[in-house]
């Protein structure tokens, strides 16, 4: 097969997956505007996210607070969760957005990543209305990590706009599918989450398209750079567990919190779980080396 050749195979397989991707968004999406009951009553008594995945479950301080403490504790990390889930979406649609530029955009890979920029647009509000409705402040980002966001984008080139995608969406994704089978949860996070679930599955599909795709052809310097850089994303995926301040609007001792909160071992025997396939997917595409697994490693994930 000649390099023409190639490159017309390896564009119609992409245009085959994307046509899927865009039949399957027609078949099945959502509006949370309109497909969440926003008003429905929220019963103080149940959790907002299940209790096993709350980063205090099982220590010696989660044992001393009552039930109704719990459940605030729920109902804020919720909150710092959906927070920071908006900026990934942003920073990802950012990264589209700046690659169609070079992109034909008769290309139906191109209207596929336009269609999950419109997803994720929708989940940005759902994020910020679930996070009103559960009576919870946002957590904003600090002026460092406002600043660090913004240049993220300016990263997510070739390979790595990809390979930053599964890091930010497949993690919390497994994490997020334990919501589906929580009996002890508020329903409109059910709500939430089901959404998220059954449209984020499409966006695993079509990023790890991406990577099987630029992996074949990318240079020696992108692929190191991106089997270096994606350990940054334990950093981020600690913080959407765990933050300071959500402990201190619990009225709880930030410090001592946040120290259990990192020597829990159950709930970080969960994180490694979560990771596993992400891990197994970049270990197969040569994606890791002994920075990036040192560095996830350091954040809890290996």
């Amino acid at each position: 097969m000649t390099i023409i050749e190639n490159r017309e195979h390896n564009i119609a397989a992409r245009d085959d997956v994307a046509d899927r991707l865009i039949a399957g968004s027609t078949r099945r999406s959502y509006n949370s505007l309109v497909d969440i009951d926003w008003d429905a009553p929220q019963d103080p008594d149940v959790f907002y996210m299940p209790r096993e995945t709350i980063s205090l479950y099982g220590t010696p301080m989660w044992n001393a607070m009552t039930h109704r403490e719990r459940v605030e504790l729920s109902r804020q990390e919720c909150a710092n969760m959906l927070s920071r889930a908006v900026w990934f979406e942003n920073t990802l649609n950012q990264g589209l957005l700046q690659v169609m530029l070079h992109q034909d955009p008769t290309s139906r890979s191109v209207h596929y990543s336009l269609t999950e920029i419109g997803d994720e647009t929708r989940h940005m509000i759902m994020f910020g209305k679930a996070v009103a409705a559960i009576g919870a402040k946002p957590y904003r980002l600090s002026l460092t990590e406002a600043l660090a966001v913004q240049a993220f984008p300016f990263a997510y080139r070739g390979l790595m706009l990809w390979v930053a995608a599964l890091c930010g969406e497949e993690t919390i994704d497994d994490t997020q599918r334990t919501y589906l089978h929580s009996e002890d949860l508020q329903p409109i996070i059910a709500q939430v989450m089901r959404i998220h679930v059954a449209e984020e599955a499409r966006h695993i599909r079509f990023a790890r398209e991406g990577v099987r795709r630029r992996v074949q052809r990318a240079s020696w310097l992108d692929r190191q750079f991106a089997a270096t850089a994606n350990g940054a994303a334990g950093f981020i995926l600690q913080r959407l567990f765990y933050d300071k301040r959500v402990y201190e609007r619990c009225g709880l001792d930030a410090n001592e919190a946040m120290r259990q909160a990192r020597a829990n071992e159950e709930v970080s025997a969960r994180r490694r779980a979560a990771f596993e396939n992400l891990y197994q997917f970049l270990e197969e595409n040569g994606l890791t080396n002994p920075i990036s697994r040192l560095t996830w490693k350091y954040f809890g994930f290996l």
